[in-house]
């Protein structure tokens, strides 16, 4: 059985920010062929899995979990500082004083600026600085600045890996590739079992810009339903009023809203009463913000349902998970790939 704590670490590690997920696919790919039929790169960039259960015309089930991370590229360089853009949705608030590493070849390690408290009025003390005004310091004089990393290069924060008590690691890119990581176990759980309907994953690509890597997968692979993994906010003691009941260790959590084809979600319960397995209830009443968004309006319309693994400080460096909760999703997701309940579909 897959260590899944490492396959974790190993796939976090990697920078991959949306547009610049090559390496990170690779990996991806070379994860999925031992447990499938075929694995391949599409023409977008996405990894593809496919499982074929060999009977004509079978029914095909698609398992999206992006492989991007959030990220930065730099736009420009001052006196020896980078200026640089977010890629995808950043909260400026936290960046001063980050490690990142830098795609180049080698990475370059960099810093973003900070001005120590010393320095700083009161008024500024109790606000952020907007994030074009901060900088990237990679050590390195003005004149050499541009010709070690020129304008378009990309950036993620600096790959780190820690447990946390009993069951929680954190580090970068859990989102989502943690999620991807239960869908590589799931497949695990269904090796040597004969299926009634083709199983298919992809690791997409670009979900935190605009959700190309599904929009054009989910085309492409033409599924008959389609189950969006991706991260969902946990319970937090910050100040404000209460953003979510989701917590961390309750096992991974189905939601309810207008992305959900009723009859999917409602199979996704049963299975977990069935199975045993721990699951909690959250509402996404409007858009979903992940592929199923994509994925459900795709060619004449697909069953789709979101299926999310609680996760704590997303979009930091130090995304919070449990691996029960991992787990416990990809037993949900090896219950669905083995019976779906075709008998209930009423789109």
């Amino acid at each position: 059985m897959t260590n899944t704590r490492s396959l974790l670490e190993t796939l976090s590690s990697l920078a991959g920010p949306s547009g610049f997920e090559a390496e990170v696919v690779r990996t991806a790919v070379e994860l999925l062929k031992p447990l499938t039929d075929e694995a391949y790169v599409d023409v977008f960039g996405n990894a593809v899995g496919i499982l074929r259960c060999g009977k004509p015309n079978a029914k095909r089930i698609l398992f999206s979990a992006h492989l991007d991370e959030i990220g930065f590229i730099v736009t420009g360089a001052e006196e020896g500082f980078l200026r640089f853009a977010p890629i995808g949705s950043i909260d400026p608030r936290m960046l001063p004083g980050r490690e990142l590493t830098i795609m180049t070849d080698p990475p370059t390690f960099g810093i973003i600026t900070c001005l120590p408290p010393h320095v700083l009025s009161a008024e500024e003390m109790d606000r952020s600085f907007p994030m074009e005004d901060l900088r990237i310091d990679p050590g390195l004089s003005k004149e050499d600045v541009l010709k070690t990393i020129p304008v378009g290069t990309p950036a993620v924060y600096r790959a780190g890996f820690f447990s946390m008590g009993k069951d929680a690691v954190c580090g970068k890119a859990m989102d989502d590739r943690a999620c991807f990581v239960a869908a590589l176990l799931a497949l695990e759980k269904l090796k040597g079992k004969a299926q009634e309907q083709d199983i298919v994953v992809l690791g997409s690509t670009r979900e935190e810009i605009d959700h190309g890597g599904a929009t054009v997968g989910t085309f492409s692979l033409d599924p008959d339903l389609c189950v969006a993994i991706d991260v969902t906010h946990a319970e937090t003691p910050d100040g404000g009023p209460k953003h979510t009941d989701c917590v961390l260790g309750a096992g991974p959590a189905v939601a309810f809203g207008p992305n959900h084809t009723p009859w999917v979600r409602d199979r996704l319960f049963s299975l977990a009463r069935q199975k045993e397995i721990p699951t909690q209830r959250i509402v996404m009443e409007g858009k979903s913000y992940t592929d199923g968004w994509e994925m459900q309006i795709s060619r004449e319309g697909i069953p789709t349902c979101v299926v999310s693994l609680p996760t704590r400080y997303m979009h930091t460096p130090m995304e919070t998970i449990s691996v029960q909760d991992i787990e416990s999703l990809a037993d949900l997701l090896a219950a669905l790939m083995e019976a779906p309940g075709w008998e209930g579909d009423c789109r």
